[in-house]
This record gives structure tokens, sequence and C-alpha cells, in this order.
């Protein structure tokens, strides 16, 4: 068990690939020796396709309308069909429970992904900003020259059941999510308040208001978390959290606490959905740069909190 976030916190899992593979894309291919044999062919994946935007006919079924707009049914049942598929090829049991159950997160999950994609879509429309045919045909280019040339990229298609207009019209609404993304996340600073605390993780309050007693009449901390403590990650080095700006911790809780406290304090027992934690915060900078990962973190949750705007304000309706 720990508290630490995850650096990877997106929208959703469909939407997660979108921007993924755009940002793959993107980046120059690492440096390989010389005598290593050259790398396979990049596979390609199913692209999730933009939610249809243009006015549906009256006569064609909608999953869902997005502040008016329509999400056409049979693009919903395209996107599932291919990534059921590509599941059922890599081994899953679609007749299984575990099979039934991956199938029905697979649904919400290109749903989800459709209904953000169509608010971004409305965001850039209202901003103003689109992705050029130039860019997008370099962006296709480099795609294909990484499948494996155009007859591999065409052979990777067809085995998706996915049209190269298809693709294409998925990869623009990849580039155009990283661009707003990019906007977005660009209000982020390198720099912000962060602490350097410790925590003890019980299971009950009894314990923790013991272990409390014991800190404030003198006990080591370290070893007492280190015999104590159920966070797994962290009881080995004494209960350290490293340092972390707001954002980092899963426990908000834990954050607030720590955030509250001068160093040297103890906190009293705190309460969390993972149990009961007492924290130490051993010192503090009101402006300390950002690792990567956490710069990372910070611009993912700043990211996923702009997107519930989005979702909060808009009119959806499944």
């Amino acid at each position: 068990m720990t508290i630490r976030r995850c650096a990877y916190r997106v929208l959703s899992a469909a939407l997660i690939g979108l921007l993924a593979a755009c940002d793959a894309g993107a980046s120059a291919p690492a440096a390989t020796n010389a005598t290593e044999p050259p790398a396979a062919p990049a596979q390609i994946v199913p692209t999730p396709l933009p939610a249809s935007t243009a006015p549906a006919p009256t006569e064609a079924p909608a999953i869902a309308r997005v502040n008016g707009e329509p999400i056409a049914l049979s693009s919903y049942q395209n996107q599932v069909a291919q990534f059921e598929a590509a599941l059922i090829a890599q081994g899953v049991d679609p007749n299984s429970a575990d099979g039934q159950a991956q199938l029905a997160a697979v649904r919400e999950q290109v749903l989800s992904g459709m209904i953000d994609q169509l608010l971004l879509e409305q965001e850039a429309r209202r901003k103003g900003i689109g992705v050029s045919d130039a860019d997008l045909e370099a962006a296709m280019q480099e795609i294909i020259s990484a499948s494996g040339g155009p007859d591999a990229f065409a052979a990777q298609l067809a085995a998706l059941g996915q049209t190269e207009a298809e693709f294409r019209q998925g990869q623009r609404a990849a580039m155009l999510a990283t661009i707003i993304r990019d906007q977005v996340i660009a209000e982020v600073s390198s720099v912000a308040p962060q602490t350097h605390a410790r925590h003890i993780l019980v299971d009950n309050a009894e314990l923790a208001n013991s272990l409390l007693a014991q800190l404030q009449a003198g006990a080591d901390f370290t070893a007492l978390a280190q015999q104590y403590s159920q966070d797994t990650l962290t009881r080995d080095g004494g209960g350290d959290l490293g340092w972390f700006p707001r954002g980092a911790l899963i426990s908000k809780e834990v954050e607030d606490a720590a955030f509250a406290l001068q160093p040297g304090q103890y906190s009293g027992v705190v309460q969390s959905a993972f149990g009961f934690h007492i924290v130490q915060v051993i010192e503090a900078d009101a402006a300390r740069a950002l690792t990567p990962e956490q710069l990372l973190n910070l611009q993912q949750v700043y990211f996923e909190r702009w997107m519930n705007g989005l979702r909060s304000s808009a009119n959806i309706e499944r």
C-alpha cells in the first residue's frame, strides 16, 4: 500500500491512448548502438475516432449528445468493435466473467473518450484552434514510416478493421487534443511550495494514538515506522515521503496535515481511506523546483481538473 500518487493521471483510458499516441509520434527516436539489430516495425493500434460533429439525419440514432451535438451510435459501435477485437486477440475470453467485465469497461471508456473528444473539439472551435493539413500529413508520414512503410501500414489497418480515412480523422483529433492540452498545462509553474514529510500508517485509531504518545515522549519516528507502518513503499525508509507539492499524494488528508505543520511538528491522528496516520514535517520550502516527475503529475492533475470543468459546465446526455 502507498499514498504516493501515480504520475500518469488523465482523462479516460480511451483518451489516454489518444494523447500518448500523439506524443509518441512527435518524439525523436532514442539513439541505439550501431551493433544492435534494427528494431521491428512499430505496430499501430486502434486510433479513437473523434465524435461526429456534423448534424446527424433524424433517422440516425445517437449514443450521446454533448451540448446538443450528437455522437453517432454507429461510430461508437465501430470503435467498441475494434477495441473488443484487440482484447480478444490478446487472449481475453469474452465469455468469462473477467472477459465480460473487461468488455464492459471498454464500452464505458470508449464512450467517455468520445464525449471528452467532442468537448475538446468544441473548445478548439471556440478558441479558433485547428490542425493544418500539412501538419496532419507530416504526422501521418511519420506513423507510416514507423509502422514499416505504406504496405505494412495498410495491412495493420486492415487487421484492425479501420480505414486510412478513419485513422487520419482520429490522428487529427489526437493532435488537436494535444495542442489544447499543451496550452492548458503551460499555466503550471515548474516551482511550487513543497514539504518534506514522513508518516506512519496503521489500521486502527487505538494503535495510532499509542504511537503518537510514544513519539511525543521522545520515541524514534524511524524505528516506529519500520516496526508498525503498513505503507509498504515508505516503511523501510522510516515512513519518509520525500519532498512533495500539493496534489502529489493520493491522501488529501495526509497532504493537508503536512502543509499545516511547521518543521519538526507532529500532526494528531489523521484518518484517511487508507487508515490512521501520524505525520511529521521534516523541512519545508516555499519555492522549490519540481522534479520532472512531479511537474508531469501536477500537469496531469491540472489538466484533469480543467477537463472536469468542461464536463461539469456541458450538457451531456447519454
